[in-house]
């Protein structure tokens, strides 16, 4: 390294990677390169930040060191790479234009590939809330307001470096005095792309329900609809919203009834913690997901006499509930001064609607009124929805606040793979380096309008990420349209996954564990590779390979897609198999006394009625034995709604056998002849509930043991949607760490199915590390 001449003075360039950029990281740059006295400059390029600074040796130490140790909250820097360049004399630090790729920049060639992360939405900060609820602030009452600690950045991005030519508020040209903010180094807007006031930013308008415009503050008269009881629709963040108050009972009916939404439970915005606290019981740890940055929903244990109607949150015992995370969301929880329902804008079974003329479109006739503005929304994104086990957070969707954020894994990936998936709950996962990028909640891929969305989140991470797939991985399941999608793909190499070896691979990638471990995998359905139904399933399992050494004792699943419509037709199936002729006059069977008979002979005969060992499916058939429900209006209701039961004090346990072949089968039967005696026996419905999860948490106990002792392995990972129920993840887990087992649960990614690309992603990769 040289100086320049008289002086000690040396300079050096800097590349910085990571999650810094939309974060602040160029205005702290030069906070920090001022406080150490340096000159040079700093920008923003597709790798990340490039720096070059020049001044005395000890203050250059000082400022490479602090890049990391004193980087703004929301940055996430992964490597600092500095190397020696030649001093030029020059004064004063200063941001310059970002690089384009095919710029080459010494330490990195730009066309090389080398790409920035980038950040996902982030809640309004205090200080600009305070601004907008100050009379005196220029921003007063203003919907977007935001700085470099807070704002939208995911949603409006377009590519990248994150600019503000590549977001969507290039469509607003900042006036002077929003100019002089971005321009000043000590202001906390220097440098903040979204950076607009009302003179110049997006605006909110008040549409009526055949989308014309309605006088008057637009907040006010969206407030007013509300407490008039009508269904309001709200461009947020990542789309539209459906709003009714929350304790307006005809609304929230209305509501239900228009967005073809039987029972699904809704979320609920409170004003702050205290309000949501009025709503929910809240432990200290849900309490912090809840004011965090991400803002995602919180299932928290619903209080006892909160002010929500009843068909909120119908037959559960949680209520979801969130926090306001954009100004518009304040300004109208401050006007209101009530909760308020905030579901997404879209049919049953649709994605969120996010493009204003197909929101016009799509709601028109579910919404008595709109308030949007004419910000674009770039990228669609739901909320976020989380519970808490043991102190951490359990990521049940993961979408806005959290995508796009990358899962870090130990294992390079060789070459750039795409993950397509599942068929429900569907996300995918384009993955380079040693980066997983996991996509925002998509929905169930079951039209056409959600496949749409996926093919265009593909081709947008693909963009964003300069990702060129060269391998794709898909489920084994031929009907799915993430599989076809795959199989379309023209000139790469294809990976089929099997469904359940996905689930165990994405709790090991997320704990950066390459295995062998006993993966317990419990989920409602998915193709094994002997073309059955699988989904209560014991794998010996790591990353490349696994066997199957356990499940749940296979059933009859008569009429196929319809028993999954029907729990009562697995119940149907479950009863026969424990009492056949024998069989009790319990409540589900009275009331389907004239279909009931066809069920057995179609189950019997194994006409329509593919086995299956399911855990899913041996919940629903519980659920309808119980009197809990028989028939479902959305995937998962029966079993949510068992669990909802759950008597906490009660403490037996349905006991059930194990039968010890070739691989360990797990006794379901014993334990549905259990809930059926108690049931006869009229024993309360909470209590059978907790006996039938206490029992199946035992036994999958003595399984995992047997699995163990046999394959010599002490390490548990638990997967798949039946592991969201924390009720049998506390006594699994319990269970098994009293059996001295090391356990991996999922936090960051979803247990279910929405968490299943990541582990496709990470299983093609070790195929592909294999194979070269």
């Amino acid at each position: 390294m040289t100086s320049v001449p008289g002086t000690g003075a040396r300079r050096i360039r800097v590349r910085v990677e990571g999650l810094v950029q939309g974060v602040g990281f160029r205005p702290f740059v030069c906070g920090l390169a001022g406080a150490h006295g340096l000159s040079g400059f700093v920008g923003n390029d597709p790798g990340g930040v490039f720096i070059e600074a020049e001044g005395e040796p000890p203050m250059l130490d000082a400022f490479t060191a602090g890049l990391t140790g004193q980087a703004p909250p929301l940055a996430l820097v992964e490597r600092v790479s500095v190397e020696p360049a030649e001093p030029r004399g020059e004064t004063g630090f200063h941001i310059v234009p970002s690089r384009r790729a095919g710029v080459t920049i010494g330490l990195h060639d730009l066309a090389g590939g080398e790409f920035a992360l980038v950040s996902a939405d982030v809640g309004t900060c205090d200080a600009c809330l305070g601004e907008v609820r100050d009379p005196a602030d220029r921003r007063h009452g203003y919907a977007f307001a935001n700085c470099t600690d807070c704002g939208p950045r995911f949603t409006i991005v377009s590519g990248v470096p994150y600019d503000r030519c590549a977001t969507t508020m290039a469509d607003f040209a900042m006036c002077a005095a929003c100019a002089r903010e971005y321009r000043d180094p000590l202001d906390r807007r220097f440098h903040a792309q979204p950076v607009c006031c009302p003179a110049c930013g997006p605006a909110l308008r008040a549409l009526d329900a055949d989308g014309g415009p309605v006088p008057g503050d637009p907040v006010e008269v969206a407030a007013r609809w509300l407490e008039e009881g009508r269904v309001l629709a709200v461009k947020g963040l990542g789309g539209y919203h459906l709003a009714v108050l929350a304790a307006h009972g005809p609304a929230v009916a209305a509501l239900r009834a228009r967005k073809r939404r039987e029972s699904r439970p809704f979320a609920v915005m409170a004003r702050d913690a205290a309000a949501a606290g009025e709503l929910v019981l809240l432990e200290p740890a849900a309490e912090r997901l809840l004011t965090g940055v991400r803002r995602p929903i919180v299932l928290a244990p619903r209080r006892p006499g909160a002010p929500v109607a009843d068909g909120v949150a119908p037959g559960g015992r949680d209520l979801g509930v969130m926090l306001p995370y954009t100004p518009l969301h304040h300004l109208l929880a401050d006007r209101l001064a009530a909760p308020y329902v905030l579901t997404s804008g879209n049919l049953s079974d649709e994605p969120i609607a996010h493009r204003d003329e197909d929101a016009l479109r799509r709601l028109r006739g579910v919404a008595d009124g709109f308030l949007v503005h004419d910000r674009r929304i770039q990228v669609p994104a739901d909320d976020s929805l989380v519970r808490v086990f043991r102190g951490r957070e359990l990521v049940v969707r993961r979408s806005r606040g959290y995508a796009p954020a990358p899962v870090g894994v130990p294992w390079p990936f060789p070459r750039p793979v795409l993950a397509c998936g599942a068929q429900l709950k569907s996300t995918f996962c384009v993955a380079r380096g040693t980066r997983a990028f996991l996509s925002q909640h998509i929905g169930d891929l079951e039209n056409y309008e959600t496949l749409r969305s996926f093919t265009e989140g593909v081709e947008h991470f693909c963009r964003l990420f300069g990702v060129r797939p060269a391998v794709v991985a898909h489920d084994l399941h031929p009907e799915y349209l993430s599989t076809s999608y795959a199989l379309d793909r023209e000139g790469v190499d294809l990976v089929g996954v099997q469904h359940h070896h996905a689930h165990i691979a994405s709790c090991l990638a997320e704990h950066g564990h390459a295995g062998p471990v006993i993966g317990v995998a419990f989920d409602g359905l998915g193709l094994g590779d002997d073309g059955t139904l699988w989904g209560g399933e014991l794998l010996v399992a790591d990353l490349l390979s696994y066997r199957r050494a356990g499940h749940l004792e296979p059933v009859p699943m008569p009429g196929g897609a319809a028993a999954v419509r029907q729990p009562w037709r697995m119940a149907a199936a479950w009863l026969d198999r424990v009492h056949g002729d024998a069989s009790p006059v319990l409540p589900v069977v009275a009331g389907h006394r004239e279909q009931w008979p066809m069920i057995v002979a179609m189950a019997r005969a194994g006409t329509n009625s593919p086995p299956t060992s399911s855990a899913g499916r041996l919940f629903d058939a519980v659920a309808a034995l119980a009197g809990v429900r028989d028939t479902i209006s959305y995937e998962g209701q029966a079993a949510a709604e068992l669990e909802a039961r759950v008597d906490p004090a009660e403490r037996g346990a349905y006991p059930a056998g194990l039968v010890e072949g070739e691989r360990v089968v797990i006794a379901g039967g014993d334990l549905v002849r259990g809930v059926v005696e108690d049931v006869m026996g009229g024993v309360d419905v909470g209590r059978v509930a907790a006996r039938f999860h206490r029992g199946l948490a035992a036994v999958v106990v003595r399984a995992v043991c047997a699995v163990g002792e046999r394959a010599g392995l002490r390490t548990v990972a638990l997967s798949g949607g039946v592991f969201q129920n924390t009720v049998l993840l506390e006594a699994v887990v319990s269970g098994l760490e009293r059996e001295r087992f090391e356990v991996l649960v999922h936090s960051r990614v979803p247990p279910g199915d929405g968490g299943i690309a990541l582990g496709q992603a990470v299983v093609a990769a070790a195929h592909d590390r294999l194979s070269r």
